[in-house]
């Protein structure tokens, strides 16, 4: 049997990101929108809002979950997030002998327009899929990332050659299975557009009241349609969506700028503290004090 030509790739990718990546963490690199991520031990859960990107590991495994649902990425897979989604994270297969690395690359919405317009290719379907998506790294999309890795190595290569094979990398994803999903992102008006507006209002008033009628007039849907197509797309209805907002902020709020539950349980939209603390034990595993102690932080005075 003939070895698989992705597996000498994939040790290439992951060496130069080694040397990218010297100690554990998130490095942004010269080419604007590309990350490598490095962790060199399992991590607890992480939540965050993920943007639009293309995610690929290239040594260890991670789990992401969203909305109870899980999936696991490994060496050669990649993620690909269409929306912005609130996922759970965690590192399941590292050590500092053999670090998890993965490459992380923003998906630019005008960057895939002007492919669609190069290809000059007929309509695309405008199917609500699920904002998520796990497959294989093709040899060719390693390739690209290869050839993107090295050419960090020189600043001159990686102003004239990165957006070039950025450009490139995009490509190589609109050809892939789940190509068609990451098509609408360069089509205006395309259901994903649609409620991708809707999830950035969210995102910027989730302390708010929710008004599904109001958001459904903005992106001209009708109020039930806007429902079914936003949790076709997310996984979540819009009131869940607002919810994992609100957690997540709240939970940022604690451990980051030391306020009490109470007053992070009304900042983010919430009336009832004693609501507040049941549906962030619900989510996090534990209440908010206890959470903040674990955390190795104090509890709110």
């Amino acid at each position: 049997m003939a070895p698989d030509p992705r597996s000498e790739t994939l040790k290439d990718l992951a060496g130069l990101a080694l040397e990218l990546a010297p100690e554990a963490g998130v490095h942004a690199m010269a080419l604007p929108g590309l990350k490598v991520i490095r962790s060199d031990g399992r991590t607890l859960p992480t939540h965050a809002v993920y943007q639009p990107s293309l995610c690929l590991v290239l040594q260890g495994a991670k789990e992401v979950v969203m909305n109870g649902q899980a999936f696991r990425f490994e060496t050669g897979r990649f993620l690909v997030v269409s929306i912005d989604l609130p996922i759970t994270s965690q590192v399941l297969a590292a050590s500092p002998r053999k670090p998890f690395l993965c490459l992380a690359l923003d998906l630019d919405p005008d960057m895939v327009f002007g492919l669609l317009q190069g290809l000059g290719e007929g309509p695309v379907p405008d199917r609500p899929e699920r904002g998520i998506h796990l497959s294989e790294g093709t040899a060719d999309l390693l390739d690209a990332f290869l050839r993107l890795l090295r050419c960090l190595g020189d600043p001159a290569d990686a102003a004239v050659l990165g957006p070039l094979l950025r450009r490139e990398i995009t490509y190589r994803l609109l050809r892939t299975d789940y190509g068609p999903v990451v098509r609408q992102l360069g089509v205006a008006g395309s259901r994903i557009q649609r409620i991708a507006k809707a999830v950035a209002r969210l995102r910027e008033r989730f302390d708010e009241p929710l008004r599904i009628e109001e958001l459904a007039r903005m992106v001209h849907m009708s109020p039930s349609s806007f429902h079914k197509h936003f949790k076709q797309i997310t996984t979540l209805s819009p009131l869940q969506f607002q919810k994992e907002l609100r957690l997540q902020e709240a939970r940022r709020l604690l451990r980051v700028d030391g306020l009490d539950a109470a007053t992070a349980a009304f900042r983010v939209g919430y009336e009832s503290p004693s609501h507040f603390s049941r549906e962030y034990a619900r989510h996090f595993g534990l209440p908010p004090i206890s959470d903040l102690r674990a955390s190795g932080g104090e509890a709110g005075a």
